[in-house]
């Protein structure tokens, strides 16, 4: 059986006195593609928020690679292999596309690597390439996620988590991005992917969560849910 690399067990996350995460158990083996899928407000960007340390948990623990990460800062996680794409983006509006992909190896020090790996950034997204030299600032929203999921790749992680990569997207670059998540993991990148596109999540994760009101409500593996008549009329439109 796989390695779990990331377990959460009994998670609790407060706003201002509100649950918002109310004692989520879930993992993530290697090799694998989980989605967490539920409408907006379910909890899903606080459990994500949380794994990585820019939450504070008011319960339960989470473990990556067998050991507690409660407390760990963003940087010490990105550092042992866990890195996030933040719903928004959250590119350096100011820098160009080149510079962004380096800020995303800001923990490496081998330079030749980083080279090749900005080659890899590139072959993934050839619309980066032909505007590296370009500010982060004036790309469309599509390109801004490309860029984003590119500047996470160059730390090099195991374990990469997406929080809404679609949002707010064209079609055609939908797309790209759901076919550039299905490369990445087929690279050996394990992914948890939070998403409220639930259809087209659940086309290509190997096993998914259903989170309602701050709570898991279905588990299961993603092309059973898919074909579950509670999951089509709750969250496809069926």
């Amino acid at each position: 059986m796989a390695q779990t690399l990331l377990k959460v067990k009994g998670l609790k996350v407060a706003y201002g006195g509100i649950e918002a995460v109310k004692g989520v158990d879930l993992e993530v083996h290697e090799g694998e593609l989980v989605t967490l899928i539920g409408s907006n407000g379910a909890g899903k960007t606080s459990t994500m928020k949380a794994i990585t340390g820019s939450l504070p948990l008011l319960g339960g623990e989470i473990e990556y690679l067998g050991r507690s990460i409660r407390g760990l800062g963003a940087w010490d996680l990105v550092r042992d292999g866990l890195a996030m794409v933040p719903e928004g983006r959250g590119v350096f509006t100011r820098m160009t596309i080149a510079e962004n992909l380096l800020m995303g190896a800001y923990i490496r020090s081998d330079k030749a690597e980083m080279a090749l790996d900005v080659d890899k950034v590139f072959a993934l997204f050839p619309r980066l390439k032909e505007r590296r030299d370009q500010l982060a600032g004036t790309m469309s929203g599509g390109e801004q996620q490309m860029l984003a999921m590119g500047r996470a790749l160059m730390s090099r992680p195991k374990v990469l988590l997406l929080d809404e990569p679609s949002m707010g997207l064209s079609p055609i670059m939908v797309d790209k991005i759901f076919e550039v998540i299905q490369d990445v993991c087929a690279q050996g990148v394990t992914v948890l992917l939070v998403e409220q596109n639930a259809s087209r999540a659940l086309k290509i994760a190997d096993r998914a969560y259903v989170m309602e009101s701050g709570l898991l409500t279905m588990t299961g593996p993603a092309r059973d849910l898919l074909a579950d008549p509670r999951v089509r009329a709750a969250y496809l439109g069926e």
